[in-house]
């Protein structure tokens, strides 16, 4: 299982200050929609050329238009880029065949999709690289959790890998890696605690655990 630090409220300077504190223990930085609206894609290209051994995720949310958003951020250095599960299979399709010519990976984000278990079958056909559940900052509010989806989506998706993000800490992540999935995405969890370093050592400990 890899770990991707969500990152979606500092600026440039402090994002990459704040990676610096937990560089050994992630596997992905996450440039969240927030910056990339506040920062454009110049944040993807600064994180990856401070930290060039990490991955370094784009969460464009692309809708339409997937190859050419794709190929901007390829440009820009990301490795992985996010595309809607609730965007047509056009977009998702252009979305792969763009991320293909440049050795890209494709993240659909299933934020919102009504029929989780149909779509990801249809997704998983597309040749998308990872299916995330994603409980959104709303929903969270209100006391959902992406646990129940996780183990919806890993039951029927047969080629991509598994990802899952929402709200996960240290609290809850034995019950997300009980359900096994590839990658475990964490924000709030590490960027919101005094000991940022501390709580992402014991996140990796548990991960390399289970």
């Amino acid at each position: 299982m890899k770990l991707q630090l969500a990152l979606d409220l500092v600026n440039i300077p402090d994002a990459i200050q704040l990676v610096k504190e937990v560089e050994a223990y992630i596997d992905i930085v996450e440039i969240g929609t927030p910056i990339v609206i506040n920062e454009g894609l110049h944040a993807v290209k600064a994180i990856k050329d401070a930290y060039p051994n990490l991955q370094v995720l784009a969460d464009l949310k692309i809708m339409d238009a997937g190859g050419y958003e794709v190929m901007k951020a390829s440009e820009a250095g990301a490795d992985i880029i996010t595309v809607l599960g609730a965007s047509n299979d056009a977009t998702i399709k252009g979305a792969v065949e763009e991320a293909r010519k440049h050795g890209k990976s494709i993240l659909v984000d299933m934020i919102n999709v009504t029929d989780l278990e149909k779509r990801a079958v249809e997704i998983d056909a597309l040749g998308v690289d990872y299916i995330c559940v994603h409980t959104g900052y709303d929903l969270q509010a209100a006391g959902q959790s992406p646990f129940e989806e996780l183990r919806t989506v890993k039951r029927v998706v047969k080629n991509a890998k598994t990802a899952v993000a929402g709200g996960i800490k240290l609290s809850t992540l034995p019950e997300v890696i009980r359900a096994q999935p590839d990658l475990i995405i964490v924000g709030g969890g590490i960027t919101g605690q005094e000991d940022k370093a501390g709580t992402a050592a014991e996140i990796r400990q548990l991960i390399n655990q289970g």
